[in-house]
């Protein structure tokens, strides 16, 4: 029970760590005597609560044009507007802002003026979710965080657009329309920190090449990717949460090692075409595979052979194969479970058939 403890708290902290690591940073907020410096003037259009000196609200308010932003600003709320571009002037001043949301306007990347968002030396997180761009905006600030592009129509990535993203913790492409030619091999070039990448429901037939090595939440759910190259993961060895579900991978689509990687320990394939259970790591805790066509479970074949390293003093019961909670239902799999299942994942908690 307190291995498994440990394990959701630490599942919820590297979850979290693409945000922690940024909000830390941005609710580090100025001295109040330093605020007395400033100009505490308010957009008419907007609201400014005295509680709240760094933080302008304007979201809500059928807005056309962004206004002026005050020097004092650190967050900027412009979401659920009708605003179509980004002009450099409405930010000349506003050289502290940490954090900009945009989302559910109709933004176009012709509406984005070219030094609007760069001159922007500070800002951590942009928000552009629910608006009518087509590919990513570019040029960004090097100071960027994350990058939230959800629900949009992007389908064009151009080249360069990452190269100076070097603090970017998060990308998030879900829901746009992405095809396989959307990307180089020098795509991702510069994402030398990125942790989370997000290109869930988008039109993927083929896995994106040369992810960043640091990114270790990989989501691709609700694309059509058939298969995954031999050695794919040999690029990304910090992976540890992967999802595929709802794809179109089948047996003959996985290298021949399955997904034999150490560093994986959430894995998630259900909805695909799958008719074996593939190869795992010892270190895997987490295995979806519900709603394929697996028929049975051949232990023999999906028992990790590779063993984790055992200290002298601990017993092999503790030391064995990680896997706590397996999904197989939606398959055409019948009970009872083979009881070699449980003699080699005896850290099994839920099996669900």
């Amino acid at each position: 029970m307190a291995t498994t403890i440990c394990f959701i708290i630490w599942v919820l902290f590297i979850t979290d760590t693409v945000w922690t690591r940024s909000v830390r940073q941005v609710y580090e907020a100025n001295d109040p005597e330093d605020w007395m410096m400033h100009d505490f003037h308010c957009p008419r259009e907007c609201f400014c609560p005295p509680s709240f000196p760094t933080a302008l609200y304007c979201e809500n308010r059928a807005l056309k044009a962004i206004p002026a932003i005050p020097s004092r600003i650190w967050y900027l709320y412009l979401e659920n507007n009708l605003i179509e571009t980004i002009p450099e002037k409405p930010f000349e001043n506003a050289t502290q802002l940490r954090w900009i949301n945009l989302n559910k306007n109709k933004i176009t990347n012709y509406g984005i003026e070219k030094g609007a968002l760069s001159q922007l030396k500070k800002l951590l997180f942009l928000f552009l979710e629910d608006n009518e761009l087509e590919e990513v905006p570019s040029p960004l600030p090097r100071s960027l965080e994350q990058l939230q592009l959800a629900r949009n129509k992007v389908s064009r990535i151009p080249q360069g657009t990452f190269s100076n993203l070097e603090n970017l913790t998060l990308l998030d492409l879900q829901n746009n329309k992405l095809l396989d030619n959307a990307f180089q091999r020098d795509t991702f070039k510069g994402l030398k920190n990125l942790m989370q990448l997000n290109m869930a429901k988008n039109s993927l037939r083929n896995m994106p090449p040369r992810l960043p090595a640091n990114t270790m939440q990989l989501f691709l759910d609700n694309n059509s990717i058939e298969g995954i190259p031999e050695n794919y993961f040999n690029v990304i060895p910090k992976v540890a949460f992967l999802r595929l579900n709802h794809n179109k991978l089948s047996d003959a689509g996985l290298p021949s090692s399955g997904f034999n990687v150490s560093s994986i320990l959430d894995l998630q394939l259900s909805h695909n075409q799958l008719t074996k259970v593939p190869k795992i790591s010892a270190h895997l805790q987490h295995l979806h595979l519900d709603h394929n066509k697996i028929k049975n479970v051949n232990v023999s074949v999906i028992c990790p052979t590779t063993p984790i390293t055992l200290p002298a003093e601990h017993d092999s019961f503790s030391y064995g194969p990680h896997l706590r909670y397996l999904r197989l239902d939606g398959n055409e799999i019948k009970p009872p479970i083979p009881m070699d299942l449980m003699t080699c994942f005896r850290l099994l908690q839920a099996v669900i058939i």
